[in-house]
């Protein structure tokens, strides 16, 4: 199914649906501006020029509007033979959408009409006209053909006729052809030098608009969907000021890519419904297809298959996405594979079959275009050997004169054997330069690891210190100083129990209860510094007993554990339990929260942490440039666990905390 969906998706949605339209953003004042100039009394040429714009601008929203003006600017264009020439370019956007055997031969002519001159809009011209006749022969001559037009001809005659802005527009289709043949990383290649120059020379434009979104079909198809998402912001905030604009049913449909990609099918299906209404206004039938097809992606993926059946069925019937037979072969096998699901055998094998007559259909069609090629070249090659003949007794007449020119022929073969061993020696170089290189890059790779390792170390010594020195004073302050102060508190109290006077003695009774208060809060302190729980019962009873104890009143804190195992390595469950320690300490100091919620789980020899508060929450952005003890250790214990940490906070909207460790790392 994924390796349909590239082919289809890519080669309708990417290949015809960015290259069809470039309108700006602001149609209605660019749509004001080009009837106006047919209003005013103007030169025939401006007339034609934005009679034939028009023709650009409603060929997918009205295509009796678009005729119209096709009509109107070739009778303009009459007395001019440049516009006369833009006349068949235009007359191939006409039919772009609706005829591509008559578009094909319109652009062919066009290109006929436009080769003579040599302006720099006639180049630009020459250049849509060339990329868009190959478009329109990509499914007799696959995309090789449409590459090769794409560089040999488009391009080249686009730095002619526009600079490196032309010349982005179709690096932009070229990494769409790419991406098309599986080609990912050239593909990305040549949308960051759209991205590039479209950036420098053309900020907020419709074609940067464009590279964008090619950008974003890339990434999503290459599983890059961080990079993908850069690039969608980007189209976002382009399109932002615009919401009437055309141009943002294509923006939802890599939206819904995107949100496909990273498996969010709730706001996939919001995307389809916004892009679906769009596309639907603007008369977009090829997109408003590719995202009911998409809807289907989303239906199989969360395995409603009888809805997913169900659209694929009303795809066939409206015929848009079945004009090509690759497609409908594709969709028909798709069919099947659904039905098969459902259990609806007889379903599956009908469309099976069907799938499987059009490709024989398709195959046959092929190896007879291979036939006619071979036919051709055979045919070629018997005129050549004839020539060839001619040529060699008209050789044989003149061998005598061309004894000099053979021992010119000699000189240059053996300066082109030196050459070659030039050659040689410098690839050879080359490659000894890359190899020292490659060493250089993995000493440095070697050199880095062991100072991760050294760090580790370093990190492990402090944090096995701190435990130990924690361990200590706790105990110090237990059977040291809490013994003492029982003591004493139990001493002073026999001592009024004995007699009656100082029994009732206010003072006295004030001292033993500031006596009995500071053995509970030592006692407090050593637990926090050598939690005995965990070491009698375990990490998961443990964090348990560490939530009761900081619960109060006006505190409530929620705890599950989900599969927390009992095998964890001592010093790891130690650390698990210090790192949460940590944040219920900075939630209870510095976040004013009423509701804590901790989540701990394990799968495998990973550990999560979840940890969510309904405090005051914060900017993440502090945490920049403010350092604190609690912060920085918290952060070590993450890193010595080979952690991570994720930290998402707004003001006035709580704090969630999320912390994934490797139980793995121990001595």
């Amino acid at each position: 199914m994924r390796s349909f969906l590239v082919y289809i998706l890519f080669l309708l949605a990417s290949s015809q649906l960015y290259a069809q339209q470039q309108v700006p953003f602001n149609e209605q004042r660019y749509l004001d501006s080009l009837q106006s100039i047919l209003r005013l009394k103007t030169a025939d040429s401006l007339k034609a020029d934005a009679s034939f714009l028009l023709v650009e601008y409603w060929k997918i929203k009205d295509s009796v509007k678009c005729r119209q003006y096709l009509e109107m600017g070739k009778q303009y264009a009459k007395t001019n033979s440049y516009y006369s020439a833009l006349g068949h370019f235009y007359e191939g956007q006409y039919y772009f959408n609706s005829d591509h055997a008559k578009a094909a031969k319109a652009f062919e002519r066009a290109i006929n009409a436009l080769t003579p001159f040599h302006t720099q809009k006639a180049y630009a011209k020459l250049a849509a006209a060339w990329y868009n006749f190959g478009l329109m022969n990509r499914e007799e001559k696959g995309y090789d053909y449409l590459a090769k037009i794409t560089l040999e001809k488009a391009i080249p005659n686009a730095e002619k006729g526009g600079g490196s802005k032309l010349v982005a527009q179709y690096y932009t289709q070229l990494s769409t052809i790419l991406m098309n043949n599986y080609q990912f990383t050239k593909a990305a290649q040549y949308s960051q030098n759209a991205i590039e120059l479209l950036e420098r020379e053309s900020p907020g434009s419709t074609d940067l608009l464009f590279a964008y979104l090619s950008a974003v079909s890339i990434n999503c198809y290459d599983h890059h969907p961080e990079k993908a998402r850069e690039f969608l912001l980007k189209a976002h905030e382009l399109l932002a000021p615009f919401p009437q604009s055309l141009n943002n049913a294509l923006y939802y449909y890599n939206e819904t890519l995107y949100y496909l990609t990273t498996e969010e099918y709730t706001h996939a299906l919001v995307s389809i419904d916004k892009g679906m209404t769009l596309a639907e206004k603007y008369n977009q039938k090829q997109l408003y297809q590719q995202l009911r097809f998409r809807r289907y992606e989303i239906y199989g993926a969360m395995k409603d298959y009888v809805k997913a059946r169900q659209l694929l069925m009303d795809i066939v019937r409206e015929g848009t996405l079945t004009a090509n037979s690759n497609d409908r072969a594709a969709i028909y096998l798709e069919i099947a594979q659904t039905s098969e699901k459902l259990k609806d055998y007889r379903e599956a094998y009908n469309w099976l079959n069907r799938h499987r007559a059009l490709t024989d259909s398709i195959y046959n069609q092929q190896t007879n275009l291979k036939v006619t090629e071979l036919e051709t070249r055979y045919r070629t090659s018997q005129q050549q050997q004839q020539i060839a003949a001619l040529k060699a007794r008209n050789e044989q007449a003149l061998l005598m004169a061309n004894n000099e020119r053979m021992f010119s022929w000699f000189m240059g073969v053996t300066c082109l054997f030196l050459l070659v061993i030039l050659g040689f020696v410098l690839l050879n170089a080359r490659n000894r330069r890359k190899l020292n290189e490659q060493k250089e890059i993995n000493y440095r790779q070697q050199l880095s690891d062991m100072e991760r390792k050294q760090e580790l170390k370093v990190t492990r010594a402090m944090l096995d210190g701190e435990e130990h020195e924690r361990e200590r004073v706790a105990r110090d302050l237990h059977d040291g100083l809490g013994g003492m102060l029982a003591g004493v508190k139990i001493g002073l109290s026999g001592w009024s129990d004995t007699r009656p006077i100082a029994a009732g003695d206010k003072e006295l009774n004030r001292i033993i209860a500031q006596l009995d208060s500071s053995v509970g809060e030592l006692r407090r302190i050593a637990r926090n510094m050598i939690p005995e729980t965990l070491m009698k019962f375990g990490l998961e009873t443990a964090l348990k007993d560490l939530c009761e104890f900081h619960m109060r009143e006006n505190l409530h804190i929620n705890y599950e554990a989900f599969d927390i195992r009992r095998d964890i390595a001592l010093n790891v469950q130690l650390n698990i339990y210090r790192i949460v320690q940590e944040l219920l300490s900075n939630a209870i100091k510095h976040a004013q929260a009423r509701n804590i919620m901790l989540q701990c789980s394990q799968n495998g020899s990973m550990f999560f942490i979840t940890f969510e508060d309904d405090g005051i929450g914060f900017d993440p952005a502090i945490l920049n440039n403010k350092k604190g003890m609690g912060l920085d250790n918290l952060q070590n214990r993450i890193a010595y666990l080979k952690g991570k940490l994720e930290i998402l906070s707004d003001i006035n909207e709580g704090t969630t905390i999320n912390v994934e460790l490797d139980t793995t790392v121990h001595e």
